[in-house]
């Protein structure tokens, strides 16, 4: 693995290196890789594991990010690229949460050797409610200006608000106290940039172009994807599968991990 690209993304390979199979897993904003410390197991005896931070977030190089070079998801995506081509990887599986399930597709309809089946947990294509196309994002731009507002005059105070309504489960407040922890690390002018790009990015163009074999993993009371999106995504992903898992919240694969390791096992 290059040294350089370890660093600037925090890459770490684990599980059983004897294997053929390779699973990846790529978590989504605010959190970094431990967000699998649960699920991971699950894969770790039959798989080669990899794991990553986005730039900008997680244990990343931070002197990797550019507001200019990300600016959007595309440039992601190239990371993505970059990080399969370094390892070596075909028809691996490809697990990601949110905004990482567009980086995924983007990354996939680009080249798309290095993935045979992708998980999508979580996942929206347009954050924004689009009123001259009857599709509902989940979000109106005076809210986004308002919580880029808050993020700009109290971004503690946001990440501890927002954490706890976008994790759900508040009989387990300590999942969402995690969270805060995560989102907490990232330098505020740093999350308020990528926030911006991940909430008004809209690749629904794109899966048109998209072709893999795709689960689609949907939990209860998602405030980040209502259900609408999933919906969405069903209908306009060529070859896909929704599954709705018993729990609730943007975070299904913290809060309710066996769910989303069953979901996964049944599909791959």
């Amino acid at each position: 693995m290059s040294p350089t690209l370890k660093k600037k993304n925090n890459i770490t390979v684990e599980g059983n290196p004897d294997t053929s199979r390779t699973i990846v897993f790529s978590n989504g904003f605010g959190t970094d890789k431990s967000a699998w410390d649960v699920v991971k197991q699950a894969f770790s005896q039959d798989y080669r594991m990899v794991l990553y931070d986005n730039v900008g977030g997680g244990n990343a190089d931070p002197n990797a990010y550019s507001p200019i070079k990300y600016s959007s998801l595309n440039a992601y995506a190239d990371d993505l690229l970059d990080i399969a081509a370094d390892l070596d990887l075909e028809n691996a599986v490809m697990v990601a949460h949110s905004v990482s399930s567009m980086i995924t597709m983007l990354a996939s309809v680009k080249d798309p050797k290095y993935f045979s089946k992708v998980v999508f947990i979580g996942a929206s294509p347009r954050y924004l409610n689009d009123e001259s196309a009857n599709y509902t994002g989940g979000f109106t731009q005076p809210a986004l200006d308002s919580m880029y507002n808050t993020m700009t005059t109290n971004y503690y105070a946001w990440v501890s608000g927002f954490s706890s309504m976008a994790m759900g489960n508040p009989d387990n407040p300590e999942l969402g106290e995690s969270f805060a922890r995560t989102l907490a690390a990232i330098r505020p002018d740093v999350a308020l940039a990528v926030s911006k790009v991940i909430f008004e990015s809209d690749v629904r163009k794109e899966l048109d172009n998209y072709r893999k074999e795709t689960l689609l993993i949907q939990a209860q009371n998602d405030i980040a994807v209502p259900d609408a999106v999933a919906q969405y995504l069903n209908k306009n992903i060529s070859n896909n599968k929704l599954r709705y898992v018993d729990a609730e919240g943007h975070f299904p694969h913290i809060s309710a991990p066996q769910e989303v390791i069953a979901a996964i096992k049944s599909f791959i």
